[in-house]
């Protein structure tokens, strides 16, 4: 496992907590346009990813990239989730991830 460029778990809240830095987050595809997804966090928020979607989306989506501001992420990895996923653990993961148990993730 590559652990020299890790990237933090974030929601729509702790995103802006990482601008310019190495995140994944998981969204709800709202829509797909031509080199961008809008889509809603774990917490509900509006994020927008820009980059090269995959040409076929599932309902929730994971991405890893780099913060560009507290609601866009360029993503540089899409990976389709499946369209069942339990957005409010994967919520409780970032704040743990965030939290006081910071230290257990790269």
């Amino acid at each position: 496992m590559d652990t020299s460029s890790p990237a933090a778990f974030v929601n729509g809240a702790l995103l802006r907590r990482y601008i310019g830095q190495k995140v994944r987050a998981v969204v709800q595809v709202i829509r797909s346009d031509i080199g961008s997804v809008t889509g809603k966090s774990t917490d509900d928020q509006q994020i927008v990813v820009k980059g090269s979607p995959p040409p076929s989306l599932t309902t929730f989506l994971e991405v890893i990239g780099i913060a560009e501001s507290d609601n866009t992420i360029r993503a540089d990895v899409w990976t389709n989730f499946g369209d069942n996923f339990d957005a409010g653990n994967y919520n409780e993961l970032c704040k743990l991830a965030n939290g006081e148990f910071r230290h257990m993730f790269i």
